[in-house]
């Protein structure tokens, strides 16, 4: 009995030990799951062990045309790993990563084959595809320790060819820093079209019901008509083609719009014989012989010579929300619509209109052969219609995909979940096209100042557009994602923004203490430009006597007043909007400061002790009609310099959350 217990003894031991081996065999041979990446890669073949780059690493392209592609990745590689790798042409070893192109008709023009093994090899029939395979890599090293990626094949291609984002510059100034950190965004999530508003105004009702004080701005340098050009910020020619030159190195294509024959308040102020007095002067008057001689010349500004201002081969010409009362000005906006679509053609441009052929339904034909539009609203423009015409859609359904911040209609943030589960490009608010037909190009979503002044500034704006651009670039490229919706919302906030931005001005991550310094001196630099929303500011502070103006932080975005220019108050400033605090210390007073901050209000307690939470407050923006409005009072918090301030100023802390 006793030798027999010893045997099973023995034989429990040897099985443990076969599966013990057994499982371990396993781990070690467990295919690599595929990894997260936005937009979600199509196909995903897992090896089972990981790529180490080189202590001295190094990016390798074998033909001239992916020198600059190779160059940009090793800088983009730099900008977010502290590692700078060489750049040479010639042929891979273990731990490089190799760049060619290699023909293959299922990847399509910006497809990209990806092989990670002992070294890293990219493939694409086309540069834009090495270069978005570039992207993943980058993504995918952010997300592992040591930058090291899962051995395996990646083949990936896009669902549509159209993946993009519409900003309106026309009713807000978005200054040019923030469009090119944009470019860079999109580039970094393989969106590849970005439509840029250069004209807009706001809506009469909230300036007393006089076209003459309606905020309007026209937003490029202007010679043919002098004094055009918004006058609180615009951009130089040069400065546009520098900017559409610098994303299209980013294979990302800028869209400019000159919005006419509605969307014109600009026009008409600039010369009132051109508005309509029947329709509003934000029309344009199309029984006006005025009005085709004063557009030509304007389009033709940024059109004509071998280096045009508008440098793409696309240009949108507007024709959105005309009036159409009577069957005449429905004639003439029809008549208005096909010239400016041939006269954009005329300078071998692509012609992009806005959906209105439904609402302006009639006689006078209207090109559509060769022209894109934007099927926004199916009353305006019933999209099956639209394309039994001829014309190529591209999908941005206003009541899904339209961000309005604050404006009580359309959406303040997008409904990303939705989006996620639900839609794609094919679905154009209830109109659902075949996910392979060819009329629909693509999707984009879009972001609209309607209410000028309500105080959101670019950096709300930008807390806004983030997700949806994560989300927008995902159902745009993989159209059927496999992952769920709560591990895409939760994965896709580990990434960058994009390499070297950081507009959400986010610090460390979790929960914690993210800088601190003991004492602060007037006039330092300190190593983070700014915090986003959630954050706390604490400090000590024993008071002097501040003059009015003096700041306690600035950044390029932002101020923090110890004095505010105007009270003498502790309060903040950004783009162009002040704001004041009830409170300002007394000299040789010693008071511990708390400021908090989120997307919707700032918060100041002194000694504890809340001051004021300015939270989103209505105003009446006319008095004599009521109009009322949301108005914003955020503040992504500037740390970048400290100011001239005599006070003495300890215990700075900085957190990431709100407590």
């Amino acid at each position: 009995m006793e030798e027999k217990k010893k045997i099973q003894n023995w034989y429990r031991r040897i099985t443990f030990f076969l599966v013990f081996v057994c499982l371990l065999d396993m781990g070690a041979n467990a295919q690599n799951p595929k990894p997260f990446v936005v937009p979600e890669l199509q196909e995903w073949n897992g090896g089972t062990g990981f790529f180490v780059p080189g202590e001295a690493l190094k990016v390798v392209y074998d033909t001239p045309k992916l020198q600059e592609i190779a160059n940009q990745f090793a800088e983009d590689y730099r900008l977010m790993f502290g590692i700078q790798p060489t750049v040479i042409e010639g042929k891979p070893q273990a731990g490089d990563f190799f760049l060619t192109t290699k023909k293959d008709k299922k990847l399509g023009r910006e497809g990209y084959a990806v092989d990670i093994d002992k070294y890293v090899k990219i493939s694409a029939p086309e540069p834009i595809g090495v270069y978005w395979a570039t992207r993943t890599l980058l993504q995918m090293s952010e997300k592992n320790e040591g930058r090291k990626l899962p051995e395996g094949v990646i083949r990936d291609w896009p669902g549509y060819g159209t993946r993009g984002f519409l900003i309106d510059c026309g009713r807000k100034f978005i200054p040019m820093a923030y469009l090119q950190d944009l470019a860079k965004i999109m580039s970094y999530y393989k969106m590849n079209f970005l439509h840029i508003v250069l004209n807009n105004n706001g809506f009469p009702q909230y300036f007393n019901n006089d076209w003459n004080r309606t905020y309007a701005a026209f937003r490029l340098e202007c010679d043919t008509y002098p004094g055009l050009t918004a006058r609180d910020g615009y951009y130089t020619k040069d400065e546009f083609k520098d900017f559409q030159r610098e994303a299209s190195s980013r294979f990302v294509e800028i869209i400019p719009e000159i919005d006419v024959p509605a969307h014109s308040l600009a026009f008409s102020h600039y010369r009132p014989s051109l508005g309509s007095k029947e329709y509003g002067m934000d029309h344009l008057d199309l029984s006006n012989p005025e009005v085709y001689p004063f557009v030509d010349a304007l389009f033709k500004e940024y059109l004509e010579g071998d280096d045009p201002v508008f440098m793409g081969e696309k240009v949108h010409i507007g024709t959105d929300e005309y009036s159409n009362k009577k069957k005449e000005v429905v004639e003439q906006f029809r008549a208005f619509t096909d010239h400016y679509i041939k006269y954009v053609e005329s300078f071998g441009k692509k012609p992009y209109i806005w959906g209105a052929l439904t609402h302006a339904a009639g006689d006078t034909p209207v090109k559509s052969d060769n022209v894109t539009m934007y099927a926004w609203y199916n009353p305006y423009a019933n999209p099956k219609e639209m394309v039994k015409q001829g014309y190529k859609l591209i999908s941005i359904p206003d009541g899904w995909i339209y961000i309005v911040p604050l404006a009580g209609y359309y959406q303040d943030y997008l409904n990303i979940e939705h989006l996620y589960t639900q839609w794609t490009p094919a679905k154009v608010a209830d109109v659902t096209f075949d996910e392979k037909d060819s009329s629909v190009l693509g999707g984009m979503f879009g972001e609209w100042n309607d209410i000028v002044g309500n105080g959101v500034s670019v950096k709300d704006i930008h807390h806004r557009i983030f997700p949806a651009l994560q989300t927008i670039a995902v159902k745009t490229w993989n159209t059927h994602p496999s992952a769920s919706y709560d591990d895409f919302e939760m994965n896709r906030k580990d990434l960058s923004e994009a390499p070297g931005v950081n507009q959400l001005g986010r610090i460390g991550r979790g929960k914690a203490l993210v800088y601190e310094l003991p004492v602060l001196n007037p006039q330092s630099e300190l190593p983070y430009t700014e915090i986003g929303y959630d954050y706390t500011i604490t400090f000590d502070m024993e008071a002097d006597a501040e003059d009015a103006g003096t700041e306690l932080f600035k950044s390029q975005n932002a101020t923090f007043y110890l004095s505010d220019p105007i009270k003498g108050m502790f309060g903040f400033s950004r783009d162009g909007y002040l704001n004041t605090f009830d409170f300002r210390p007394y000299k040789g007073e010693k008071i511990s400061v708390k400021i908090t901050g989120d997307n919707v209000s700032t918060a100041l307690y002194i000694n504890d002790r809340l001051i004021e939470n300015m939270v989103v407050e209505k105003r009446f923006l006319n008095e004599s009609t009521k109009a009322q409005n949301n108005y914003l009072r955020t503040l992504v918090f500037p740390l970048k310099n400290s100011g001239n301030f005599k006070s003495k100023i300890k215990n700075l802390k900085v957190y990431n959350y709100k407590r």
